[in-house]
């Protein structure tokens, strides 16, 4: 059978070299399925010296890689796309049930991940050099000529967070490949099992051992000692912002991407469409539980409009479906119990500093119903601190000024939305937001991912996005001829 090397029972292995091992440790991490709580399998749990072996091999590997033609590396990227999509309803299935992710949105991230690959791939296959004649610089010589290509920083620390697993592990692999890299892998502990066998998808598509290696384990015992090793020569990152501001403070001089926390506003503007801004509002608060961090976390509306607004979007939100992820539903458990109490004590802290609850979400255990929280205040956590969780963050303003003024009045700048019939105004206001990136008349959305995600403030470094990211994994080197 395709996946039954990877696992021994219900137990896993990781992988290394091209084999799929059992640490060294003998140590086991449990995997919960949030929907009932239940053990669902096992994770090897690294020791330093099962790292010390990866991340040797990895350096290894990685010298015979950056020789493979670029079109070699784009045609085994190819094929395991396809393998991918053929392996689809497995790997959506896998998503239900270790992150709780409802199965539609599932089967989306593994075929939105498929198609990232393929467009890297032809990327990869676009990817060249520069040239430079010094005729072209004042007092320069005829004489040189600069031929200036792109190289491999070497091996890249990929982490990756629960809530996009498949696409936020390999939106940072698939780059690393196409340009030469070798990957360290170290997906989260709910998350790791479609990681795993994604992995195992790349090795059947003929990628080289050693190319990839993926491990587990603990953060608090293999985390500091991977993100601070020689062996690595860039992390990319997609976490909290405590943890990246960590991990930045370990790293030394290697090279950063991290995509951080975020709290995207949707300024609501007095000539927008509002059907339109529901629609697009209800979407961007509610989808997967509200667990991202492109999740629209403040609906900023001007007061003309906003009561209109109010209206629809409780009628909208009353109509989304909440349960388990095997249903046809937006919103299910949260990741864990700890999540579920985090947002629990934001919204209480919301109500008592005066926010009004239009929709009371009503909650079993981590499964959150669809929240509404009017009137918002700079008083209360919520309206700085991000939530994970299907809450709905109504902050009503006198007119566009005061809309722009709440909107940075946060230290993250991921992305926004503006909702406007006015682009005039529209691009007015845009100039002014202090984000990454900004929606018109759409929610926060972190792709396509062929367009820049830039994260600024607290929530990042760098500039993902396929073409950006495999800039952001190499570097340029330049080879100077001098002419008699």
């Amino acid at each position: 059978m395709l996946f039954s090397n990877i696992k021994d029972g219900d137990t896993f292995r990781y992988l290394v070299n091209g084999k799929w091992e059992k640490s060294s440790s003998k140590d086991l991490i449990e995997v919960y399925n949030p929907s009932n709580g239940k053990i669902l399998s096992k994770l090897q749990s690294l020791s330093r010296a099962d790292i010390d072996d990866v991340l040797k091999n990895s350096k290894i590997s990685q010298k015979k890689w950056k020789n493979t033609p670029v079109n070699e590396r784009a045609d085994i990227l190819m094929r395991a796309a396809d393998l991918i999509v053929q392996n689809a309803e497995l790997l959506s299935d896998i998503l239900s049930k270790e992150i709780s992710k409802p199965k539609h949105l599932g089967m989306h991230e593994v075929m939105r991940t498929a198609d990232l690959i393929r467009s890297t791939a032809e990327e990869g296959l676009r990817l060249h050099g520069e040239y430079l004649d010094g005729n072209s610089f004042y007092h320069a010589s005829k004489k040189k000529k600069a031929l200036i290509d792109r190289e491999p920083l070497g091996v890249i620390l990929a982490i990756c967070p629960f809530n996009y697993p498949v696409n936020l592990s390999f939106s940072k692999v698939a780059p690393a490949l196409i340009s030469g890299n070798s990957v360290v892998l170290k997906p989260s502990t709910q998350g790791a099992l479609s990681v795993l066998h994604v992995s195992e998808l790349f090795l059947q598509a003929g990628l080289p051992p050693g190319v990839l290696n993926v491990v587990t384990g603990k953060s608090s015992s293999i985390g500091d000692y991977l993100c601070s090793h020689k062996d690595i020569s860039m992390i990319a990152f997609t976490g909290s912002t405590q943890v990246g501001k960590h991990i930045a403070s370990i790293a030394g001089m290697k090279p950063l991407m991290m995509e951080l926390g975020g709290k995207d506003g949707a300024i609501v503007l007095d000539d927008t469409d509002i059907d339109l801004a529901v629609k697009e509002c209800v979407q961007g608060v509610y989808s997967y539980s509200g667990q991202r961090c492109t999740a629209v976390k403040r609906i900023i509306l001007v007061d003309k409009i906003a009561n209109v607004f109010v209206k629809k979007f409780v009628e909208e939100t009353k109509k989304i479906k909440t349960g388990n992820p095997d249903e046809d539903v937006v919103v299910s458990h949260l990741i864990n119990r700890d999540a579920a109490d985090f947002v629990k004590s934001l919204i209480d802290d919301a109500v008592k500093n005066k926010a009004k609850l239009l929709l009371e979400g009503k909650r079993k255990d981590n499964l959150f119903s669809p929240v509404i929280l009017d009137n918002v205040t700079n008083k209360c956590r919520i309206f700085y601190e991000e939530q994970f969780g299907p809450v709905a963050v109504i902050i009503r303003v006198k007119d566009d000024k005061e809309a722009v003024n709440v909107l940075n009045d946060s230290n993250y700048g991921l992305q926004a939305s503006i909702f406007t019939n006015n682009l005039d105004k529209a691009f007015s206001i845009a100039s002014q937001l202090e984000v990454g990136a900004v929606q018109i008349n759409g929610k926060s959305d972190r792709g396509p991912d062929n367009f820049p995600f830039p994260c600024i403030k607290d929530s990042g470094i760098g500039v993902q996005g396929i073409k950006y990211s495999i800039e952001s994994m190499t570097r340029l080197k330049s080879v100077v001829l001098n002419f008699k």
